[in-house]
């Protein structure tokens, strides 16, 4: 199970693009809420209804956990303390860890970015710690999923894809959902 985190003024599109790439693989990803509530209301006013709350789950089938970015979002999920220790002990499994936009800056906080490529929205690399900063549009490095802002939701999608389905699912997606015209 992917779980896909929501906090109070997260990019919307940082986070639906990947879970519908995803979804469209077929893998399972559910959206939790870490508000108390179930609607959680993105950075450009969208309420997205998440499917469980972060209270109602115990993680243990977690394959992947992943941070949407926006603000206030990104800090909102890095004030939560369950979130932070269920990162930090996700990471330690060497479970892989998806962020994108600011929301990297969580992973950085909790050191996981040291000797790390990553990517990140621009200004936010100065809390990505030991990382090797590469303001790519997406980078993976090990267990580590980073995005650098909205344009990037799709292909962080489809490599995520890649990691868990293969290169060609993800290559059959982006064929299908008309992607490889963005690269003509």
């Amino acid at each position: 199970m992917i779980y896909t985190f929501l906090a109070t003024g997260f990019e919307e599109v940082e986070a639906l693009g990947p879970i519908d790439v995803c979804r469209r693989a077929g893998l399972n990803v559910k959206t939790v809420s870490v508000t108390g509530e179930k609607t959680v209301t993105g950075a450009h006013g969208v309420g997205i209804v998440a499917d469980s709350l972060f209270e109602e789950n115990d993680f243990s089938d977690a394959t992947m956990l992943f941070l949407p970015g926006g603000m206030p979002g990104s800090t909102n999920l890095d004030a939560h303390e369950g979130l932070r220790r269920l990162i930090l002990e996700h990471a330690k499994a060497d479970k892989p860890l998806a962020a994108i936009c600011a929301a990297p800056m969580v992973y950085g906080k909790l050191g996981l970015t040291k000797g790390k490529k990553a990517t990140c929205y621009p200004g936010f690399e100065t809390y990505l710690e030991g990382a090797d900063y590469t303001a790519a549009l997406v980078e993976r490095d090990g267990m580590l999923f980073t995005g650098c802002g909205p344009a990037a939701a799709l292909a962080l999608g489809y490599e995520i894809v890649s990691f868990f389905c293969g290169q060609d699912t993800a290559e059959q997606l982006r064929q299908g959902m008309r992607y490889t015209l963005l690269q003509a």
